[in-house]
């Protein structure tokens, strides 16, 4: 519920950040593209920077105390986004937020550790449903009300869900020390020196968690700027609600799906998921650089969330797969800094290479990037994993 109430508020204003940005003055075209990236992106900065302290204290003291903290934080930085005038303030606010941010991420590192190795993936895409319902019908409700009351309005109105958030963390929730499995190695303490030392020692899992990066550079290029696009090919006729209706239908695509591809990945092995479902997300973004109505965009916009719907539960449940309980925390923290990377970059590459040379060069190199991470992660799979399951039974078998 807690999930479903700060995707829900998050994804409410962030379809017209950069429609509010040009609310703030009378700027060029190119500039308000620019400063949407930088705007929406410098969260994930200073975020990129605290995870893994997030994850490490998490790990030492607990999930719940971090997650009250985090969704109090942010609604602080919501409402008062209310009351910029400029885009300076703006920006600021987007900055000191990303601090506190990370309540998604660190809700999946609680519920991994609580939760049975063997059905890791069927839970963390139950956990993705709440999220992914509230950022499905966030960005439409936000676009209702942006259109009614106006953008500033709309700010304050959704700091108090995620205040409600926080209240549903701190009386409906019990944090408990479970014994989850025999091994010693889940209850030792690692220093962070050793657990980067056991990430890179591990080929595959370093490379899922660099391919979190390139997905969120990938995913997050078209969003700030997506608002604009729908302006594009569609007018200025309602834009609020039409650019609500493109974000909602990826949740829609992710909301169908999500849980079906956790399944799938704890029954046939996660990384053969992850890699199908790469390659997928990358041919659903390509045609999005030809589509001359919405309703074009709002399908390949459902056909994309079907795809990226399975990649954080599938992600997350390989990395509780492979990494011992006590730092998985830590673990889980350094993942989300990579995601906040690429959080970073997305925007503010979308938002640069639009400016240049059009939205259709933004999908051609988002469907390019991630075909890239889908062929990276299948040949260190097969490499480092595939091939050396297969090859002691080969030998077997020729003796």
């Amino acid at each position: 519920m807690a999930n479903f109430f700060i995707a829900g508020s998050m994804t409410m204003v962030i379809p017209f950040i950069s429609l509010y940005i040009d609310s703030l003055g009378n700027f060029s075209e190119s500039y308000v593209q620019t400063w949407s990236g930088f705007t929406f992106g410098i969260t994930f900065v200073t975020a990129f920077l605290v995870s893994p302290i997030w994850g490490r204290i998490g790990d030492k003291y607990g999930r719940k105390k971090i997650l009250i903290f985090s969704a109090f934080g942010i609604g602080l930085s919501v409402f008062f986004m209310g009351f910029a005038t400029s885009v300076w303030q703006l920006f600021i606010l987007r900055l000191i937020m990303g601090v506190a941010t990370g309540f998604i991420p660190m809700s999946q590192a609680f519920i991994s550790t609580q939760t049975p190795q063997k059905i890791a993936g069927r839970v963390l895409g139950t956990l993705q449903t709440g999220s992914i319902t509230g950022a499905l019908m966030g960005p439409l409700l936000g676009g209702v009300l942006a259109d009614t009351f106006g953008y500033a309005s709309t700010f304050k109105w959704v700091s108090v869900t995620v205040f409600l958030s926080a209240l549903i963390v701190l009386f409906g929730i019990k944090e408990m020390k479970l014994k989850l499995s025999d091994d010693a190695s889940d209850y030792k303490s690692y220093s962070s020196k050793e657990v980067i030392k056991y990430i890179i020692q591990k080929p595959v899992l370093l490379v899922v968690m660099l391919i979190s990066a390139l997905v969120q550079i990938a995913h997050f290029s078209i969003q700030p700027i997506l608002s604009l696009f729908v302006a594009e090919i569609h007018g200025p006729a309602n834009i609020a609600f039409f650019s609500g209706l493109a974000f909602s239908a990826a949740g829609l695509g992710n909301l169908l799906m999500t849980r079906n591809w956790g399944k799938l990945g704890d029954r046939t092995g996660y990384i053969r998921i992850l890699i199908i479902l790469l390659f997928a997300a990358g041919l659903v973004y390509f045609p999005g650089a030809f589509v001359t109505s919405i309703w074009q965009l709002v399908i390949l916009r459902f056909l994309l969330g079907v795809a990226i719907g399975g990649i954080i539960p599938v992600r997350i449940a390989y990395i509780r797969q492979e990494a011992p309980i006590s730092m998985q925390g830590e673990v889980l923290g350094y993942n989300t800094s990579l995601r906040f990377l690429g959080n970073i970059i997305g925007p503010a590459m979308g938002g640069m290479l639009a400016g240049l040379f059009g939205f259709s060069v933004v999908f051609f190199i988002t469907s390019g990037l991630l075909i890239l991470s889908g062929s990276i992660l299948l040949i260190v799979w097969y490499k480092h994993e595939y091939a050396s399951k297969k090859s002691p039974s080969l030998s077997t078998h020729s003796q």
